[in-house]
């Protein structure tokens, strides 16, 4: 990973960087690890837990590993503190995290802080090597959405290699975009691309001028997502 972000160019802070690829790896939609059937199974056997807003839902100050997966409500994963402070993703229902990391013996980059009232279901590193012990089919899915997860992170920072940075951001927004709408701030953008938030912020001043994206706080809205995935081809 850091091999990768060094071949980016990346000049922002390392463990930003770091976190914000991590993050990537979240387990979503297609590729989260237990279907809404699995987690009907297994709800009476996984803790249930109550996380009222602003509340730490894991990470600095609520335990170590585990695996957490959002029943309801968004967490958003933090990373950095003070001034340094960014948001490098939000989780929403149905999504996983901590297993990539509990799998590889790798403590957690960031925070996950509860946007609003947040209901989860969570594992400690005992219940989590139970459930793939005791039951073969939930393990084979796991693993293959851990290594469908690890390969489409793998494979966007093969993309953004030898692309300018218009492109690269291009592919950037239209990865990230849910409903058109990407809610995370230019400076996590940035540390993703590797890149300073001046230079982003340039780069996405030319697309609002053409009339691809809105620019507003903490939030970009694509408006044109054909002429924006020509953009990652180049002009046109």
């Amino acid at each position: 990973m850091n091999r990768a972000l060094h071949l980016l160019g990346g000049r922002e802070d390392p463990r930003l960087q770091q976190a914000a690829w991590v993050a990537r790896c979240v387990g979503r939609g297609a590729a989260a690890p237990l279907t809404g059937e699995d987690v009907s199974a297994l709800a009476s056997t996984l803790r249930r837990r109550s996380v009222p807003r602003a509340g730490v839902v894991f990470g600095a100050g609520a335990g170590g590993a585990g695996v957490w997966i959002v029943r309801s409500g968004h967490v958003e994963l933090v990373a950095g503190a003070g001034t340094r402070r960014v948001v490098v993703q939000i989780l929403r229902a149905g999504d996983v995290d901590g297993d990539i990391q509990l799998l590889l013996g790798m403590p957690l980059p960031y925070t996950g802080r509860a946007v609003e009232d947040v209901e989860l279901l969570e594992l400690d590193p005992q219940e989590f090597e139970r459930l793939l012990a005791t039951h073969p089919a939930i393990a084979r899915r796991w693993l293959s959405s851990v290594a469908e997860r690890l390969n489409t992170s793998h494979m966007r920072i093969l993309g953004l290699l030898g692309r300018s940075l218009a492109q690269q951001t291009a592919q950037l927004l239209l990865d990230e975009a849910e409903t058109d709408v990407i809610a995370l701030p230019q400076r996590t953008l940035a540390a993703m691309l590797g890149v300073r938030r001046p230079s982003l912020n340039k780069v996405l001043k030319e697309f609002e001028r053409e009339g691809l994206v809105a620019v507003r706080y903490a939030a970009i809205d694509l408006l044109d997502r054909p002429a924006l995935a020509r953009r990652t081809r180049g002009r046109g």
